[in-house]
């Protein structure tokens, strides 16, 4: 089976709407009080969750379309980089040489999965 590149981008934008979502999940956990209202109103979480149900949608939608799950699967792994990026953006959170290294190898899976 012959993944349509369409699916392939819906699973890339899907890896980087999983990052964004992580990191409003963070951010609005660092601005909860901890109680209920705190997390039900935060705007931050909000979008998180909105980010997740846009993936779903988009894993939905790239399958639909044909993709073959060992091929579009792994490309959602790469949520870990797009997350180490947003990290090094909005935390100052350094990618050492061994974060580099892991990312590396997870490309090369991803290329490997997709033969």
């Amino acid at each position: 089976m012959q993944t349509p590149p369409l699916s392939i981008a819906m699973f890339i934008v899907a890896a980087m709407l999983g990052a964004l979502g992580q990191y409003l999940y963070k951010s609005g956990a660092d601005a909860a009080g901890g109680s209920l209202a705190s997390y039900l109103l935060n705007p931050r979480l909000l979008g998180g969750v909105l980010c997740y149900v846009l993936v779903m949608i988009l894993f939905v939608a790239g399958f639909k379309r044909g993709g073959a799950m060992t091929v579009l699967y792994p490309i959602y792994a790469t949520t870990f980089i797009w997350g180490a990026l947003i990290g090094l953006l909005a935390y100052g959170t350094p990618i050492k040489l061994v974060n580099i290294a892991g990312m590396f190898l997870l490309v090369v899976g991803i290329h490997l999965m997709g033969r």
